[in-house]
């Protein structure tokens, strides 16, 4: 196994723009985390053999955990499972939990990553986002960080409505400024059920211009590439060394294990998923049962899977590897279809390996449906 993954399914406030699952009511917090530390000695007889490579703490907003509370979750992790003598664990965190004294006692910690939702260095990106942090937290956070902590991703987002190419480059620039060595960027998208969706359909806030999101992605990949970036995921940056461990393993269908409400597992052939609700999650884990679904992926929809992280990836597709796994039916499906996206100079093979170029990075998850086998 690769990695853990731990979902903290609190925040302080909603982002007007978030789907993940989490409550702001922190009531049940106490018997969530027990029920944690639960599951994880009830997943240990499946993956006991399976080394861990790397830890994450997502969610959510992992960093309004205090100390103890993480350690003792890393505790129960190190005691039940055999985790290697490095590994990368990550928290994310939000600005405005990261004082300098927190700061500096995380670094006391197993913790040896942070990913902090900046989202945006102007404050009124951020009140339209309803986001928790201030501008001003935002860039003392990560000041402050840089002394205590090597390894530090942030994440931006582009496509704000009225956000000017101007504004958009400034934020690059105050991210460069800082030196952090990762940037996870992504466009504001509009979820349905979500605040933006509402405030959009109201007329409050106009909807996101998918052109300027488009230029905003280009003048992104054409600063971090100037600033020795590797533009490794469609949505990730990193300075050579400083790629997400944990993310790069889930791109490369290794197997993971998530513990916590909403939560997704692989174990390299079903892909399963713990219950989206608090209340359901407790109850049965207090039972002693797993809250878990689980779904067998066909040879299809496997297919359809690495299509679509092989695009997003900068290791591409392997045509050797579709040959391989899932055979020449799949092979000669994909050469047909990629056909039109390589004369548009959208997609390109190299050493039979298909990649999206640069101009069709921002549509690759549109591609790649295209390449899909459809049952």
């Amino acid at each position: 196994m690769s990695g853990i993954y731990i979902h903290i399914p609190f925040c302080k406030q909603a982002c007007h723009y978030c789907d993940f699952h989490f409550s702001t009511s922190l009531k049940k917090k106490e018997e969530i985390l027990d029920a944690i530390l639960q599951e994880i000695v009830l997943r240990k007889a499946d993956w006991q053999e399976e080394p861990v490579e790397t830890i994450y703490f997502g969610g959510g907003t992992p960093s309004i955990l205090s100390n103890s509370e993480i350690e003792t979750i890393l505790q129960s992790i190190y005691e039940n499972f055999s985790v290697v003598n490095t590994p990368e664990i990550t928290l994310e965190a939000n600005p405005d939990d990261l004082t300098k004294e927190r700061i500096i006692a995380l670094a006391q910690t197993k913790i040896n990553r942070l990913s902090v939702g900046v989202q945006s260095f102007f404050e009124e990106d951020l009140q339209l986002m309803n986001r928790a942090h201030n501008a001003d937290e935002a860039w003392q956070s990560l000041e402050t960080a840089r002394t205590y902590f090597d390894n530090i991703s942030i994440d931006l987002i582009y496509g704000i409505p009225g956000m000017s190419m101007d504004k958009w480059q400034q934020n690059i620039e105050k991210a460069l400024t800082l030196g952090v060595p990762h940037i996870s960027s992504y466009a504001l998208t509009v979820e349905p059920k979500t605040a933006l969706a509402s405030l959009i359909a109201k007329g409050t806030i106009p909807m996101p211009d998918d052109g300027e999101a488009h230029e905003h992605f280009l003048q992104l990949m054409q600063l971090l590439k100037q600033n020795g970036y590797v533009h490794y995921e469609l949505s990730n940056f990193g300075k050579p060394g400083y790629f997400s461990q944990n993310n790069t393993a889930y791109w490369m269908g290794k197997k993971y294990m998530g513990i916590g409400p909403s939560a997704h597992s692989f174990d390299g052939v079903n892909r399963s998923w713990n219950i989206s609700n608090n209340t359901l999650y407790l109850k049965k884990i207090q039972s002693g049962i797993l809250p878990s679904e689980k779904e067998l992926l066909s040879l299809n929809d496997r297919y359809n899977e690495y299509i679509m992280t092989g695009l997003r990836t900068m290791w591409g597709v392997s045509l050797q590897k579709v040959q391989n796994d899932f055979g020449e039916k799949y092979l000669t499906y994909l050469l047909k279809n990629a056909q039109k996206y390589i004369q548009s100079l959208q997609l390109v093979i190299e050493n039979n390996v298909l990649k999206t170029t640069a101009e069709g990075k921002f549509f690759g998850d549109g591609i790649a449906s295209e390449l899909f086998m459809v049952d």
